[in-house]
C-alpha cells in the first residue's frame, strides 16, 4: 500500500448557494490537488458532508471526481455507519474497482464496546478483498478504538492494512505504530499532530488543511517521511494557525471559507453546519495575506 503512504486529502463537496452541488467548483478542487502534488484523495468522508447527500448525488459525485482524476491520483471511499448490516451491504454493492481501499469509520451514536467494533469490523473485512482503513474518530463517534482493538484487528485480517487515527492521542498513535504489523499504516486524521505522527513512524495523514495549503502540507509530510526534521517543524509552524481557524466553527465550515479565499469553491454547507462568520472568514483572509507577504 505504497500509494497510501504521504498526504491524502478528505476532499469537501462544493455547493451552490441554492444548495446544489457544485460540480464545476468540485474539478476545481481536484486538479488543485493533483497539481499541487497530494498523493492521494479521499471521497465520501466527513469533510465532504456526505450524511447530507442523497444516494443519487452521492454516486454524481463519486463519478464526477473519478473522471476529473482519470487515474491520476489513487482514490479512497468512505463507507461508514452504525449498522454493520447496512455497511456490509453497502460495501458489496459498491463498485469498488476504481478505489485502492476503503476507509471505514467507527460505528457512530451506539457506543459498542471493544468487542463490538472488533466484531463490526470482522464482518466489514470480509465483506470485500478491498484493503480497509479503520477510521477512529471518537470525538464524532462517541467511542473510542483502543489499541488492543486496532492491533487484534491489524493481524487477525490481512486486509485491514491501516488505520486513520484521529483521537488526537499520540501515545496511542506511538502505540499502534509498535505492535501493529511493520506494514500497517498509522495515518494521522489530525492535522496538527500528523508530523509528529509520521515522525513517530506514522504513514502521513489524511488531511483537511491539506486541500487548502495543498503545497507546504504535502511538504511538510514529504520531509516528515525523509527524517527532514528542521525543514519539516518550519512548515508545520507556517501553516499551524490556519488548522486552529478552519476547525474553530466545525468542519468543513472553516476549510470552505479558506477555499473561498483562494477561489476553488464557494463557502456554502448543508444543515445542520452554517457557513463561518464573517470573523472568521476575514481571520482566515488575513492568514493568507500574510502568508504571501
Amino acid at each position: 500500500m505504497q500509494e497510501l503512504i504521504g498526504t491524502g486529502v478528505a476532499l469537501v463537496t462544493p455547493f451552490k448557494e441554492d444548495g446544489a452541488v457544485d460540480y464545476k467548483a468540485l474539478e476545481r478542487l481536484v486538479n488543485y490537488q493533483i497539481d499541487g502534488g497530494i498523493d492521494y484523495l479521499v471521497v465520501m468522508g466527513t469533510t465532504g458532508e456526505s450524511v447530507t447527500l442523497t444516494k443519487d448525488e452521492k454516486n454524481k459525485v463519486i463519478q464526477h471526481i473519478i473522471e476529473v482524476n482519470n487515474d491520476r491520483l489513487p482514490l479512497v471511499i468512505g463507507i461508514g455507519g452504525n449498522d454493520t448490516r447496512v455497511v456490509v451491504d453497502q460495501i458489496k454493492n459498491t463498485d469498488l474497482d476504481p478505489f485502492v481501499a476503503v476507509l471505514s469509520v467507527s460505528p457512530a451514536y451506539n457506543k459498542p464496546s471493544q468487542e463490538g467494533i472488533y466484531q463490526h469490523f470482522k464482518a466489514v473485512s470480509q465483506a470485500t478483498d478491498k484493503p480497509i482503513i479503520l477510521y477512529n474518530v471518537p470525538g464524532r463517534t462517541g467511542s473510542n478504538m483502543s489499541v488492543d482493538t486496532v492491533v487484534r484487528l491489524a493481524h487477525d485480517y490481512d486486509n485491514i492494512v491501516g488505520i486513520k487515527e484521529a483521537a488526537g492521542d499520540l501515545v496511542a498513535a506511538m502505540n499502534m505504530i509498535q505492535y501493529t504489523p511493520k506494514d500497517f499504516l498509522v495515518i494521522s486524521g489530525d492535522d496538527m499532530i500528523a508530523l509528529p505522527m509520521t515522525l513517530a513512524g506514522g504513514a502521513g495523514v489524511i488531511s483537511v488543511i491539506g486541500q487548502a495549503m495543498v503545497q507546504d502540507f504535502g511538504d511538510m509530510i514529504r520531509y516528515g517521511l525523509n527524517g527532514d526534521v528542521e525543514e519539516a517543524y518550519h512548515l508545520h509552524y507556517k501553516v499551524a494557525a490556519s488548522i486552529d481557524l478552519i476547525f474553530e466553527q466545525g468542519n468543513p465550515v472553516g476549510i470552505k471559507a479558506l477555499l473561498h479565499h483562494l477561489d476553488i469553491c464557494e463557502k456554502h454547507v448543508r444543515l445542520p453546519l452554517v457557513p463561518a462568520t464573517d470573523d472568521l472568514s476575514n481571520r482566515l483572509k488575513s492568514f493568507l495575506d500574510n502568508l504571501k507577504g
